[in-house]
């Protein structure tokens, strides 16, 4: 079964997570790297939604079967190699020469949220589902380029709060401090409203992209010239 799939809805791509949870792991970023190769090629898409089609998840982030037991199996190129695929990933998100969407229809946890982040506008359902980073707690400190990244969506007083406690927000309280655009009432009504607001740009992709590259130059720094010591000695553990 795909982990990833997506169709074309007029101007729009409609990139659905079909894998339950939707962990990160190294065939999870593999396929939404293909597919969004595969909708840049389409000139007649200006926009990019991204959605799940489980009921309680959009995305509960890295596989953490996956890591830990490759750490316990000492597979520690595969760990890097996996760390930088999905700062590939991330880096495609904020440089995608359109605007990408999040419609977060359940819970987004750690590198969900940090995915989330990356994309340029949240939308997310209200009454189920958290927005969190619960990396506190499970003794994985940040690298620096998700650090960056989550300063790119949070208003800064709101950031090491974020960070600090884990805390689980709601989509009524993102929407209160501007981290999502719109909380909606159900999943009919926030994948229709993610759509309609894409549908709105029409930008020309060289002007959009470039104008993405300098507003995130800062960001991209961080996971180009920063991650790499933390990732070549694994110190992503506590």
């Amino acid at each position: 079964m795909a982990l990833i799939e997506w169709k074309k809805d007029e101007t729009v791509a409609i990139l659905t997570m079909t894998g339950g949870e939707n962990r990160h792991n190294p065939d999870f970023t593999a396929a939404i790297l293909q597919a969004f190769d595969e909708i840049e090629a389409d000139p007649a898409i200006t926009s990019v939604v991204i959605a799940s089609n489980d009921a309680k998840n959009w995305s509960q982030g890295i596989d953490l079967a996956w890591i830990t037991g490759a750490f316990n199996e000492k597979r520690f190129q595969d760990i890097k190699d996996f760390l930088n695929s999905l700062n590939a990933m991330f880096k495609r998100i904020l440089l995608y020469p359109m605007p990408v969407i999040a419609a977060i229809n359940g819970h987004a946890f750690g590198d969900g949220s940090i995915m989330a982040c990356c994309c340029d506008y949240r939308f997310m359902k209200s009454g189920r589902g958290f927005f969190c980073f619960p990396e506190v707690d499970i003794s994985i400190p940040f690298l620096p380029g998700m650090q960056a990244i989550i300063t790119k969506a949070f208003p800064y007083y709101k950031v090491q709060e974020a960070a600090f406690s884990g805390k689980r927000y709601g989509a009524d309280e993102l929407a209160a401090h501007h981290v999502i655009e719109k909380a909606c009432d159900d999943e009919e009504t926030l994948l229709k409203e993610a759509v309609a607001f894409a549908r709105t740009y029409q930008k020309k992709r060289p002007i959009f992209g470039e104008m993405k590259k300098r507003f995130h130059k800062n960001i991209i720094a961080a996971i180009e010239n920063e991650d790499p010591k933390y990732i070549e000695s694994l110190k992503i553990m506590m």
